[in-house]
């Protein structure tokens, strides 16, 4: 049975996400305000009064220009793709606890241990990042990833891995702050933060726990929004890390392309996967959309899947479907 105490994310209208003061409780928040990362990209550069809810919806509101090449790599997931059923095996989702050097607090994440899980065997290891505003839950409770590997995995589609998911704000006060506290400078040096938090803390300490393959071709990094941007950032830097990367609707706040890939020769031969993804009614698409063609004019083999989505679930769900059946190969 699925052991998975964890407080929802409800997709709605507007998005219900917990109230990280009260838990179990439940606050409204337009959906605008979870995911809107165009602000949050030039945040280093700005002052705070400069960032705003409604700078954030004027960029969603960007006229989308799409390209030739801009396209769909993959259909949608089949229906129920994402729905647990009570007739197929479930692994489970617990929570870790780690030390983390850089906050100087006891940080949290949640594991996702394939169903027949047992450490008589070693596993490949996804770690999967949230949105500007959500936290370790997010993957599970909105996204239902724990219900997409279930699938995959009891149809044979996916090889056998854990999955991290923790909070990339790497703060001493780690919570998802509030609506207007969204875009602040404070806020997003969290995620910027969290590059050595991952490395120097948190990957160890996954490692010491359980049985992992701990070498770079077993071990991916992916993430949405915010978290795709950190993957874009974190991976590419650190392919001594990492093999395989996944950005879906990737925060516009990448490294300048040079800086990440030095050396594209190197970069083509360490990668063994590059999955980018996003949705043709998404304002922020003109980032992944740089990434792609940077990559593509250094010729660094990739992915570019461009469905029908906005900068929601669906598309997140969707190419985490996708992506979870390539890693590992």
């Amino acid at each position: 049975m699925r052991t998975t105490p964890l407080r929802r994310f409800v997709p709605a209208p507007a998005q219900l996400l917990p109230n990280p003061m009260k838990p179990g409780s439940m606050k409204i928040v337009a959906p605008v305000l979870l995911f809107a990362l165009a602000a949050a990209a030039t945040l280093a550069q700005e002052k705070p009064e400069a960032v705003s809810s409604e700078r954030a919806r004027a960029n969603f509101a960007r006229p989308v220009v799409l390209a030739a090449d801009d396209v769909r790599a993959f259909p949608d997931a089949p229906a129920g793709f994402d729905v647990p059923h009570a007739d197929a095996p479930h692994g489970r989702v617990e929570a870790f606890a780690y030390d983390s050097t850089v906050t100087g607090v006891r940080r949290e994440a949640n594991v996702y241990l394939p169903p027949g899980y047992t450490p008589d065997r070693k596993y490949p290891v996804l770690y999967l990042l949230h949105g500007i505003a959500g936290n370790q839950h997010e993957w599970t409770g909105y996204v239902h990833a724990d219900a997409i590997l279930d699938h995959l995995l009891a149809a044979g589609k996916a090889v056998p891995m854990i999955v991290v998911m923790p909070n990339g704000r790497a703060l001493p006060d780690d919570r998802p702050p509030p609506p207007d506290k969204t875009f602040t400078p404070e806020n997003a040096a969290g995620f910027a933060k969290f590059e050595r938090d991952l490395l120097d803390c948190l990957i160890p300490a996954i490692d010491a726990k359980y049985p992992t393959l701990a070498d770079r071709e077993h071990r991916a990094l992916a993430g949405l929004s915010m978290g795709g941007g950190q993957t874009i950032n974190f991976g590419l830097a650190h392919l001594d890390t990492f093999a395989w990367l996944g950005a879906f609707s990737s925060a516009p706040n990448a490294r300048p392309f040079a800086e990440l890939v030095p050396d594209a020769a190197a970069a083509r031969a360490r990668l063994k996967l590059f999955y980018l993804s996003c949705g043709n009614k998404d304002g922020l698409i003109n980032g992944p959309q740089s990434v792609h063609r940077a990559l593509k004019e250094r010729g660094i083999p990739h992915i570019w899947n461009v469905d029908d989505a906005g900068h929601d679930r669906t598309t997140w769900a969707n190419n985490l479907h996708h992506f979870a059946q390539l890693l590992f190969r």
